[in-house]
């Protein structure tokens, strides 16, 4: 029985967004399946040994595309053989997953960025947690994936 004056449709379709938060590893297997396009935003260079370099790097040798996004190391032009660019909307054709290399933090000045560039998923590597940025990009129709390390999912799924 629903309250009087309660549209169930209203509160289910302002919550619809939710599903847009991939957690379970079916889901996340399913998006990395799906992936062919990695935006790499916050990675760093070889010399670094950070991993925000060695992350891309293996998703790269498994066969993923690696465009490189960073907001350090202006000199850079090219990493992992890849022309760098310095704002997502500037990357041409599609981008199946930006992967997320920025402390929680410094989430938010990039989330306008990440909107316009469209991307399909959004993935805010381990460690990394911002809810209120989660929630605007999954309101913007992007899926959103948490605290989750890229490579260990890689190599959980066999890649």
């Amino acid at each position: 029985m629903t309250r009087p004056g309660f549209d169930a449709s209203a509160t289910s379709a302002a919550d619809d967004w939710r599903a847009r938060l991939l957690m379970r590893d079916d889901q996340l297997r399913a998006l990395l399946e799906r992936t062919r396009r990695i935006a790499v935003l916050g990675i760093k260079t070889a010399e670094t040994g950070q991993p925000a370099y060695y992350v891309p790097r293996a998703a790269q040798q498994a066969g993923y595309e690696i465009v490189p996004v960073p907001v350090y190391f202006p000199d850079a032009t090219e990493i992992l053989g890849e022309r760098v660019y310095r704002r997502l909307v500037d990357v041409p054709g599609e981008i199946d997953l930006v992967n997320v290399f920025r402390r929680s933090r410094d989430i938010p000045p990039h989330v306008d960025d990440i909107i316009a560039a469209k991307p399909k998923a959004v993935w805010f590597q381990s460690g990394i947690r911002n809810d209120e940025a989660a929630e605007r990009l999954a309101r913007a129709g992007i899926d959103v994936v948490q605290d989750r390390c890229l490579m260990i999912e890689l190599r959980f799924i066999g890649r």
